[in-house]
């Protein structure tokens, strides 16, 4: 069963844990309808089911007066570059792209990252060839880190956290602990909440917010297959985990001043039981099998300013996770040559 939280809150998941259970039941209904014209059952979820990066891979020009920033979970940026990395950023043109689980042991030097992307900053894990979190950017940032204040282990953060503070907001991006197989590094993954729910709110005391990456989260059961199977079984959908990502966008009469945050996805697309990350086993891909991993967290007062925030659903094949895009209104100065 879900966490037990307020009234208020109570009453949010088991709206979801409805919608859900409504979704599945679409979703089932949609797959034993065969096509009459393809002979085939349409994708679960409306979703689409690829295994590789499309040829051709186009989306509209960003709206005027807006910054796009980007969040992709590469899966190892060496692998993902082989199977159409760069054709997708060039056709996306992201004014700020986030990579994460990049997998580097050295900043990479590659000419055509350097050339669209002036500025390059690299959190890279002590251990080879894991984790690892990079920021790329058209825009000068005014300061940037790689630590989470107050986390007794440093080297341990290493390689999941970057933030890059800019006039009008923050960046973080964040390819946060994993609570593992088992729930083995739950502890790891309580610890890391603890410091990055004060570390959020104090930059949110100074200027808004956009917490962005792969946060190893699955909020509600709108947000996963098979929700009640894997709830305080599987990582990234128990009990410790979803009530700190809910105490960060709905926080507690016992945190004074603090702001709330908003998923920016879930809120423009209410309903959808969509998903940022598919597994190559077991033929999750084709069979809808997934979870979304990948989000946009906003402050709450600047949700207004935002334009567009997209699942790149077909973008799959390069990593098991998809691309998510967010448009915002912002007046960054980009670099020039």
């Amino acid at each position: 069963m879900p966490p037990k939280r307020s009234s208020k809150r109570k009453a949010t998941t088991s709206d979801e844990d409805v919608a859900s259970e409504q979704a599945s039941s679409l979703a089932k209904t949609k797959r034993a309808k065969v096509d009459q014209e393809s002979g085939e059952a349409p994708p679960a979820n409306a979703q689409p089911t690829n295994k590789v990066l499309p040829e051709d891979i186009v989306f509209p020009a960003k709206s005027p007066g807006t910054v796009r920033i980007v969040t992709w979970n590469v899966c190892g940026l060496a692998v993902a570059e082989k199977k159409g990395f760069k054709r997708y950023v060039e056709a996306e043109d992201p004014d700020i792209l986030i990579l994460t689980e990049t997998k580097v042991n050295n900043e990479p030097v590659d000419p055509s990252l350097i050339k669209r992307f002036p500025y390059r900053y690299w959190s890279i894990s002590e251990k080879k060839t894991y984790s690892g979190t990079a920021v790329l950017s058209k825009y000068k940032p005014l300061n940037v880190t790689k630590t989470l204040p107050g986390h007794p282990d440093p080297n341990s953060v290493k390689g999941r956290i970057i933030t890059l503070e800019f006039d009008q907001f923050y960046v973080i991006g964040t390819y946060v602990v994993n609570a593992g197989q088992n729930l083995k590094t739950l502890d790891a993954k309580k610890e890391w909440n603890t410091h990055f729910e004060s570390h959020i709110r104090d930059l949110d005391n100074q200027k808004p917010v956009i917490w962005t990456g792969d946060l190893n989260v699955a909020p509600t059961a709108l947000v996963l297959t098979n929700a009640k199977r894997n709830w305080n079984k599987s990582a990234g959908y128990t009990e410790a985990e979803t009530t700190s990502f809910a105490n960060i966008l709905d926080p507690p009469e016992s945190i004074p001043g603090a702001k709330p945050f908003v998923d920016m996805w879930r809120k423009l697309h209410p309903t959808d039981q969509h998903y940022t990350y598919f597994s190559y086993r077991f033929n999750a891909r084709t069979k809808g099998l997934g979870w979304r991993l990948d989000h946009f967290v906003l402050s709450g007062r600047i949700v207004d300013k935002v334009k567009l925030c997209e699942i790149r659903s077909g973008i799959y094949g390069a990593s098991d996770h998809c691309p998510v895009v967010l448009e915002i209104e912002a007046d960054l100065e980009e670099a020039t040559s």
